[in-house]
This record gives C-alpha cells, sequence and structure tokens, in this order.
C-alpha cells in the first residue's frame, strides 16, 4: 500500500527533489520565507557531490547548518512525479532494502536533480580499476577510501584537479592528470566572472606542483589494459585538434586505478516524465525565476546547465525567492549573471571533440551493463536502423540497469560514424525514474 508522509495526508508548500547545491539552497531558503517545505535525496547525508561529506563531518557550508529547517527525507529514491489540478506528487522509495513506498505531495515542485558523469568508451573502459571521476571522488569524500595504489586522472575539464589532489591527500601515488583538450590564454577572461573558482583552480594547480604531478594536456587514456582481470595499465596518447590519436605517441602507464571523466550529463528523467520544455543542447528550459513552462514546476542547478555548485546553489535561492512570490536582490541576480558566463566559457574551452571515436574497435563495449560491443551497434546501423530507439530493440544496447545513462551518447556517436550524418541520443521519457523493485512499484502505484 501507499503511505503518506508519516501516515498524515501533509500538502507541503514546496517539495524538492535533490539536496545538493542547488535544492537545499532553495529548500532552507523558502523555509526561511515560513514556507513548508520537504526534501528528498537518495544520499543519506545532504550536500550533493560537491559538499559531500562523512558521516560526523559536516562541511563548512551554511544550507548545511540550516537543514533542521525543512524536512529532509535522506535515502528516498524519487522513481515518479505527478501533476494533479493544484499540486505536484512525488512516488519514492525510502531505504535501500525492504524499501517503504512514500508519497509526497507538493503545490509546488523543484527538481534538482543534478547530473551524472559523461563517459567515452574505450577499449578496457570495463575493467575493475576504472572509475568515472566522480565516482572515485565520491569514495573518498564519503567513505574516506582510497580507490587504488597508483593512479591515473583523465578525461576533460577543471573537475579532473580537485579529482586528482584528493586522490594523492588520500595518499595515492598519481602518475598524470590527463587533459584531452587544450586551454587556452582566453581561459585568463573567464577570471572577473568568478574569482573565487580560479582561486579554487590556483590551489589545486598548486597542489599538483607540490606533488610534482604532471598536468598533460593534449593528450588522453585511449586503451585501459587488465593484469589478470584487473587494470594494470592504462595506454596514454598524443591527440591532433579533433581528438584522434597522433600515430606513434602512444605511452603506457603501470596503474591500477584509472578516473576518468569527460564532463557531465544532466540528469532528466523526472522532467522528461513531466513533459517540460527543453533547451536545444538538451537541458530543462527556465525563466529568469527559474520556472519551467509547467505552472508551478521550476528547475535549479546542473539539469538546467552545466555549471558548477556555485551557479547551482544561485539558482536555487532565486527558485525559492520565486516560490516565495518575492523579489529576489538584484546582487544575487548579477551573480548568476558573471558565474553563467563564467560556465559557458568553461565549456568553450573544454568542448567534446567527435574523433574521440576513434579510440574503440570493434569489441570495445559501447553499453556496459548489456555488454553490446561497437561493431554489433554498426551492424545493425548498416542493417537499416538509424535512430538510437531501433539500436536499442536490435542489440539490446541501453536495456540494462543504467538504462541508456552511460551508453545511450555514445550509441548515438556510433551510429553517427556509420551513418555518416548526425545522430542524437533521445531525451528520457521513462516512466519509472530509477531502478526499483516491482514490489516496490505495486506498493506505490496502489
Amino acid at each position: 500500500m501507499s503511505h503518506e508522509m508519516g501516515g498524515r495526508d501533509v500538502l507541503h508548500d514546496l517539495v524538492v527533489v535533490g539536496a545538493g547545491p542547488a535544492g537545499l539552497a532553495a529548500a532552507v531558503t523558502a523555509a526561511g520565507f515560513g514556507l513548508r517545505v520537504a526534501v528528498l535525496d537518495t544520499n543519506a547525508r545532504a550536500g550533493g557531490q560537491y559538499h559531500r561529506h562523512r558521516a560526523g563531518r559536516p562541511p563548512a557550508w551554511a544550507p548545511l547548518a540550516r537543514l533542521h529547517t525543512v524536512e529532509h527525507l535522506a535515502e528516498h529514491r524519487v522513481w515518479a512525479v505527478e501533476r494533479g489540478d493544484d499540486h505536484f506528487t512525488a512516488h519514492a522509495v525510502a531505504g535501500e532494502r525492504d524499501g517503504v513506498a512514500v508519497t509526497v505531495r507538493g503545490r509546488r515542485l523543484l527538481l534538482a536533480t543534478g547530473a551524472y558523469d559523461r563517459q567515452l568508451p574505450f577499449p578496457g573502459w570495463d575493467l575493475p580499476g576504472v572509475f568515472t571521476a566522480g565516482g572515485a571522488q565520491a569514495l573518498l569524500k564519503g567513505n574516506g577510501v582510497a580507490p587504488g595504489r597508483r593512479a591515473v586522472v583523465a578525461g576533460t575539464g577543471p573537475f579532473l584537479l580537485p579529482v586528482a589532489v584528493g586522490l594523492a591527500d588520500a595518499g595515492v601515488r598519481v602518475l598524470a592528470v590527463v587533459e584531452a583538450s587544450r586551454p587556452t590564454p582566453r581561459a585568463a577572461a573567464l577570471a572577473p566572472h568568478s574569482p573565487a573558482r580560479v582561486v579554487e583552480a590556483a590551489g589545486y594547480a598548486a597542489a599538483l606542483a607540490r606533488r610534482r604531478i604532471p598536468y598533460r594536456t593534449g593528450r588522453a587514456v585511449i586503451a585501459a589494459h587488465g593484469d589478470g582481470g584487473a587494470l594494470g595499465s592504462v595506454t596514454v596518447a598524443r591527440l591532433d585538434a579533433d581528438w584522434r590519436v597522433r600515430p606513434g605517441t602512444e605511452r603506457e602507464l603501470a596503474c591500477d586505478t584509472l578516473a576518468v571523466g569527460y564532463g557531465f550529463t544532466p540528469q532528466l528523467e523526472l522532467a522528461g516524465q513531466l513533459g517540460c520544455a527543453s533547451t536545444p543542447d538538451g537541458f530543462v528550459a527556465v525563466d529568469t525565476r527559474q520556472a519551467t513552462d509547467l505552472p508551478g514546476l521550476y528547475a535549479a542547478g546542473e539539469s538546467t546547465g552545466i555549471g558548477g555548485a556555485q551557479l547551482s546553489q544561485v539558482e536555487g535561492e532565486l527558485a525559492a525567492y520565486a516560490v516565495a512570490g518575492r523579489t529576489p536582490p538584484k546582487a544575487l541576480l548579477r551573480r548568476r549573471a558573471r558565474l553563467t558566463r563564467f560556465a559557458a566559457g568553461l565549456r568553450a574551452l573544454y568542448p567534446i571533440r567527435s574523433g574521440w571515436s576513434s579510440w574503440s574497435d570493434e569489441d570495445t563495449p559501447i553499453c556496459r551493463c548489456e555488454e553490446v560491443p561497437r561493431g554489433r551497434i554498426a551492424d545493425a546501423a548498416r542493417h537499416g536502423a538509424d535512430d538510437v530507439r531501433s539500436i536499442k530493440l536490435l542489440t539490446r544496447a541501453g536495456m540494462g540497469w543504467c538504462q541508456g545513462r552511460m551508453c545511450a551518447e555514445a550509441t548515438a556517436c556510433v551510429l553517427s560514424d556509420v551513418l555518416g550524418r548526425p545522430i542524437a541520443a533521445p531525451a528520457p521519457t521513462r516512466a519509472i525514474a530509477v531502478p526499483i523493485r516491482l514490489g516496490d512499484l505495486a506498493q506505490g502505484a496502489s
């Protein structure tokens, strides 16, 4: 059977999905205006990836200190949201085992669902010892666990820096940070838009220098090699401007850990369920108040554009002002504008180039859940499949545990290579946003 919050039929003023920088900033700001707020989050502790912390070690982040002002529902996986005549309903499962179905209702709903690491397939990327950059950082921050002893950090974007420094601080020998892009001197022009981010990056760069960790640009890990089933080494190579390998530049590094990340992909399943409009580049479309095109539905943080924790927090606060019917301070609007320009500049500095698809071969798994190699996807395309959904039906790519979160974009790129024209990954339109058991579904649907 379905359970209302605490056995009571409570209608909140605002329900927030996600307790990261955007969601928690919105929740405590709205609570400060006297609104009744509930926050649902998958993790045991609020803060999201940026403010992730171990039990008993809260980070110095003001909204966390005011967490008591909102109804915080930790370890609640929201699998569906519904829109009624005058309210929204969030369906969740509480707990990891023997989960209990929970429904939470609110007059307004804020989606602050964040993003997850984007991965680019290469031979060996499914070996034990290969982590997403975010996954490696989560182990360090949330559990105090170092994933290995000798590591390479690879991918593109400034997120690689704190991951490398975090590994080194935990006692891991970081052999190199391998950055596929080549940041230019134009990066200096971004500094006035977010001096704090620049200072933060400079701190990471100084930490790498003190530890003599090389930072190599224009290179990528193009293969990982197993040693008795686990990671034993990686191949690093120089790239041309399109990220194709420069022949003869390959070099092998012995390591037991690879942390790899190529930016982030927004988590849009709940927004897709409600059918709200998206931007041409695949994010939730919002106005200056963080309102979507659906009355009462707001979005903030990475789901509206990858911009980092500071921008997410500002967007969350602005959404709270809108929900409360308050006029936001002009300084907050100016700060959002500066951080938005900074984020756009970073995206321009660290693009994903199409040549990455040349790193994989016919046997490289594209869908790890269903073990679908590149060659099988290419064969399906040559036999007439011309979109990602057709590929899914013919090969099972995207039918596994992650439901295409990790492989849909890569599948689209392989399809594009075979057909010789751009193919976009479809927006997620799932009735069930996260994996749950049939018993949990039966409870929630009753």
